[in-house]
């Protein structure tokens, strides 16, 4: 039963799992230790130098998972001593290079990093390079290559660089929290924290006799995620686990489709608010456009609101693929309506914590939202949600030029097109991940597959228009 992409996935859950099993049983203090000996017994294989290193691994694993740095704002963190197994990335020369006479490699290299062989092979001084890729573009063997590091690699605003000791560093001005670094390291040295220990202890405390509901909403991409079992029997898991309703945010996401159509009409150009990593990205790379950003909250916080408003003791966990989540519910407008969030990776360790196999439970059921919120969870739902808002509105005589930016690069040309006032479209519909919400850090899998179940979720309820879904709460 495979219930993760990776191994690294699978390491990180060992991690939290352990941590939630000692939280249930109010023996974390004092097993906290103990945690990276449960995982990595005496004589176990590791893939590190030896079991003691592994250990000293998980034991800075484990204190992420009960809440990491609370001296570092973002939820992203580096294990610096996990972060030894990479090569120096930056400019190499392969086997392809010919030993050429012409050595135009040289004659451009301004710092003389460049030396040659007895066969007149060339070779970098990686002391005096200083990649600015000059030698690279001249090679007429293409023989020197870029080779970054799969963090760099991943991470498409340019945060993560290499300090003194070649571990990674994030520029948390840069850092916009997607977590792509996270999912793309092989070592598993780049994390988020966790808020897993908060779940339970909000859970704990509701069990008392003046205790409050909890409710779990439940992102979109939910319908995507734990293909071992049926959607209604993950429901039912986790009502299980102790909370009192379960929530589609999706239905959030109808709220904000119908805000953001009229918001748009009246504004003539906006881009969307629903991905924090992509408005922080606004914000950051773009801040003269951060004006044009729909003033709506995101799905999550959306519904959360009107849950609030309507059970103003209640606490609310948010549930979904998103690390960057994890920073948006720290904002001013958020916190007050999210008490805080964990990923499907995260809800998966709380379930065997407490050895919950939620292929043996009944199906629940979700019936809050439409075709058209459940579809934000892949790259272009928005964009048809706010086609059929127009529509839904009599607004429809808004000639809508949707702009939908699959992955953060997408996002990056069409908002530099925005700018230069070049760009043709009137709505950015920013989606961080590639493939939208679907390929977010969190998830347990990725792939096209998670496409056609989302839409397959989506077209479930067909039968509802956007206005049949929020006539449920207005």
């Amino acid at each position: 039963m495979r219930k993760f992409d990776t191994k690294v996935q699978h390491l990180k859950y060992k991690v939290l799992r352990e941590v939630a099993r000692q939280a249930w049983n109010n023996t974390l203090l004092e097993n906290a230790l103990d945690i990276p000996k449960i995982i990595v017994p005496g004589k176990t294989p590791t893939m590190r130098c030896c079991v003691y290193k592994e250990r000293a691994i998980l034991a800075e694993r484990v204190k992420i998972a009960m809440g990491g740095d609370h001296n570092n704002p973002n939820v992203i963190e580096v294990i610096d001593i996990a972060c030894d197994e990479c090569p120096v990335g930056g400019y190499n020369v392969t086997e392809s290079c010919r030993g050429c006479l012409a050595h135009r490699c040289e004659d451009v290299c301004r710092r003389g990093a460049i030396t040659f062989d007895s066969q007149q092979k060339a070779h970098i001084d990686k002391s005096k390079c200083v990649d600015c890729g000059m030698c690279a573009k001249v090679c007429p063997y293409s023989a020197i290559m870029n080779q970054k590091r799969p963090c760099e690699r991943s991470c498409k605003v340019k945060a993560i660089s290499m300090d003194e000791s070649k571990a990674a560093t994030i520029d948390n001005n840069k850092c916009i929290s997607c977590g792509a670094c996270v999912y793309q390291c092989p070592f598993g040295a780049i994390t988020d924290k966790s808020y897993i220990l908060n779940v339970i202890d909000i859970i704990k405390k509701s069990r008392r006799d003046d205790g409050y509901k909890v409710y779990a909403v439940v992102a979109p991409s939910i319908s995507s995620q734990f293909t071992y079992a049926k959607l209604g029997q993950v429901v039912s898991g986790i009502k299980k686990l102790g909370f009192h309703t379960v929530v589609e945010a999706a239905l959030g996401a109808d709220l904000v489709a119908f805000s953001e159509a009229r918001e748009l009409s009246e504004k003539g150009f906006l881009t969307s608010s629903c991905c924090p990593a992509f408005v922080y990205f606004v914000k950051k790379q773009f801040p003269d456009l951060a004006e044009y950003i729909s003033h709506n909250l995101s799905p999550m916080a959306a519904i959360a609101k009107y849950i609030k408003e309507s059970d103003p003791e209640c606490k609310i966990v948010f549930i979904g693929p998103c690390t960057a989540k994890k920073m948006e519910v720290t904002e001013e407008r958020v916190h007050n309506y999210v008490d805080t969030v964990i990923t499907f990776e995260e809800l998966q360790a709380l379930f065997d914590s407490r050895d919950i196999d939620i292929t043996m439970l009944d199906e629940d059921v979700l019936d809050n939202a439409s075709y058209y919120g459940r579809i934000f969870a892949r790259s272009g739902g928005l964009s048809d949600a706010v086609a059929e808002a127009l529509k839904e509105q009599g607004l429809d005589d808004f000639d809508l030029k949707a702009v939908p930016c699959d992955g953060i690069e997408a996002c990056k040309i069409a908002l530099l097109k925005a700018s230069k006032r070049i760009l043709d479209g009137n709505f950015i519909e920013g989606m961080a991940c590639q493939g939208g919400c679907i390929g977010g850090a969190g998830c347990l899998t990725h792939g096209e597959k998670n496409k056609a179940d989302v839409d397959r979720y989506g077209k479930e309820a067909m039968e509802k228009n956007i206005a049949d879904a929020i006539s449920q709460i207005k």
